[in-house]
């Protein structure tokens, strides 16, 4: 583990504007640079911050590769990412510099959880398409046959990564009437299956042939990256619905377009892509895509729990201590 000192006054790169909360109080305790534009920074700008801070404090749209870090300046020891995931840092380059990563775990749960279960009834019950159509004046009156969907009562939720999100929305998808399967890197214990009333399934594969809606709760990593390709996806049943709202990467996008396009899937909700911002324009002009612009863990509560665990964990590293949220290399 990289060694803490005590840093009386640490000088905190803030790459976006978080809460006016959070921001005031970082001003208080350090010697806070922060941008106020709320833009993603240049990889000059990201590159002239670390370059004279001890603290950077990036989010996802921040690309924190080996060549930054490597021209970092001898001040950085800490980067306090806002935010669970840290695909967009490079852990082995920090380790190799000293340098302690940090993340803000378990805040976000709950939304994202909630998030998740709105786009597993928006898509099968075709709500975007029922909006769109009240908004564009041609809806005609109630009818026997008018906008049908699916029930989601009874039918087989299939969860890939049964974390503490994967684990809060198998808990609202079962209030719902949804069979749990899941399938995760180590089995959950029993008791915490019976209370959820989940069926782990070792093999991908054979879940993924079992169920009717798939929705991903796991960190986007090289044993994730494109998990879910055009031979996965070929072993879903045309009826299944697709969930993201973790990260785009996990999901080969040609391979979701295609089969989406070509009726071998009946829908997606979406709240991540490949290339954010930017969304395959085919993915837009499909109705049975739900679509939301990387929402899922957007709450007032949520963001100001995050900015308090980035300080906490500046705070115990300028003291001297372990922050408490110290991401080691390899997590997922």
């Amino acid at each position: 583990m990289p060694e803490t000192r005590r840093v009386a006054h640490p000088k905190v790169f803030v790459t976006r504007e978080l809460a006016d909360a959070t921001m005031a109080r970082m001003e208080q305790l350090f010697d806070t640079t922060l941008n106020r534009a709320d833009v993603a920074l240049t990889r000059d700008d990201l590159a002239a911050a670390v370059a004279e801070c001890d603290v950077l404090v990036p989010s996802v749209t921040d690309a924190i590769d080996a060549e930054l870090i490597a021209g970092a300046g001898p001040r950085l020891k800490l980067i306090a990412n806002f935010g669970a995931g840290v695909n967009h840092i490079d852990l082995t380059a920090a380790r190799a510099r000293g340098i302690i990563v940090t993340n803000t775990p378990g805040v976000l749960t709950e939304d994202t959880a909630d998030m998740t279960m709105a786009l597993i009834l928006s898509v099968p019950r075709r709500l975007a398409e029922g909006e769109k159509l009240v908004r564009s004046g041609q809806w005609k009156g109630w009818s026997p046959g008018g906008m049908l969907g699916h029930r989601i009562g009874g039918k087989a939720l299939g969860i890939i990564g049964a974390g503490r999100i994967g684990q809060a929305v198998a808990r609202r998808a079962r209030a719902f009437g949804l069979s749990i399967h899941y399938h995760n890197r180590e089995r959950l214990p029993k008791v915490l299956e019976a209370e959820l009333g989940a069926q782990w399934h070792p093999n991908l594969d054979e879940m993924l042939g079992a169920i009717d809606i798939l929705t991903i709760h796991t960190p986007l990593n090289a044993d994730s990256r494109d998990l879910i390709d055009a031979r996965r996806i070929a072993l879903l049943r045309p009826h299944v619905h697709l969930i993201n709202a973790s990260r785009g990467g996990i999901v080969e996008e040609e391979a979701l377009v295609a089969a989406l396009e070509g009726g071998r899937l009946a829908g997606a909700g979406l709240d991540v892509w490949q290339h954010e911002p930017e969304i395959d324009p085919r993915l837009l002009a499909l109705p049975n895509v739900v679509m939301t612009p990387h929402m899922g863990s957007a709450t007032f509560e949520g963001r100001m729990a995050q900015g308090e665990k980035v300080i906490q964990n500046i705070r115990m590293w300028a003291d001297g201590h372990r922050p408490p949220d110290q991401v080691l290399e390899g997590w997922a």
